[in-house]
């Protein structure tokens, strides 16, 4: 099978709170009128809202919820991200269940928001998933797509997709949606770039193909967007180059240099040492007005 169906759905809900039940409402209005959609992506933390507050271990039985509503439906449904409370800390993770209810990978954010995303510990396991007779799904969480290097892994792991919910409230958006379709264009594979809206996001939701280009860009309201994605198109383009042209994949395959400044045993570079610390910026004016 090289076509694949994926809903986005960028939704209004509560910035505090539990919004499953208007979760389920969504999906069943959309399956009713797009029934050729094989999988559904919601935007990040939208299940319970954005405060930690509402972390809880996993398995749990909002995860149990979501596993039902994918059974019910024989879909492959990720429900955005939720709060996972650990021994270990607090966790943002990303739950992957498939059309028989099985949750088959959960993925910890790389990136918390910091210093914003406070309290929030960095997971360290990058994930991907093979839908069978289709192909294979890397998943992110907003900030993670900050970092090039880790949608770069996922496409060397395989990945020909990248699932990434997001919950992007703030004027960066628009630098966001470039990075969507950089993200995209350097690893030749399309990205599914999921906001809210509302109090859980500014929308914009961005869906971008193999060689960069905009499939779909939501407004700032509710939307459903049902995209059909062409395996057969990613495979063909790392195969012969973006639009015919460069082929970054192989080009980074066949590398000479060694980036050795990331490694951990170095430490940071003196540079990136000398940045400071993580920190939210202050005022510098206070003491004027003493």
């Amino acid at each position: 099978m090289s076509y694949f169906t994926i809903a986005g759905v960028q939704m209004q809900a509560l910035h505090h709170g539990d919004n499953t039940e208007a979760m389920r409402h969504r999906v069943d209005a959309l399956m009713s009128r797009f029934p050729q959609v094989q999988m559904v992506l919601f935007s990040e933390l939208m299940p319970l809202g954005a405060s930690p507050h509402h972390a809880h271990p996993l398995p749990s039985h909002v995860e149990q919820f979501f596993c039902q509503l994918a059974e019910r439906y024989r879909i492959w449904l990720i429900p955005g991200s939720m709060f996972e409370r650990t021994e270990s800390g607090i966790y943002n993770t990303l739950s992957v269940i498939d059309p028989s209810g099985q949750v088959v990978a959960r993925y910890r954010k790389m990136f918390p928001f910091r210093p914003y995303e406070a309290n929030v510990e960095s997971g360290t396991e990058f994930v991907v998933f093979d839908v069978p007779n289709v192909g294979r799904f890397g998943v992110s969480i907003c900030y993670d797509m900050w970092f090039p290097e880790t949608t770069r892994t996922l496409a060397a792991m395989g990945a020909e997709v990248i699932l990434h919910p997001t919950m992007t409230d703030t004027i960066d958006r628009d630098i966001e949606l470039s990075i969507a379709r950089a993200n995209a264009a350097v690893n030749q594979c399309y990205f599914f770039d999921i906001n809210g809206a509302g109090a859980l996001g500014n929308g914009r939701s961005i869906v971008v193909g193999p060689s960069g280009d905009v499939i779909h860009q939501a407004g700032s309201g509710e939307e459903v967007m049902p995209i059909e994605v062409d395996f057969s198109r990613v495979r063909r383009e790392r195969e012969t180059g973006l639009r015919g042209l460069g082929q970054p994949l192989k080009s980074f395959r066949d590398r000479q240099v060694d980036f050795s400044i990331y490694r951990f045993e170095h430490g940071p570079s003196p540079f990136l040492a000398s940045l400071g610390p993580l920190a939210k910026p202050q005022r510098t004016d206070i003491e004027e007005y003493r």
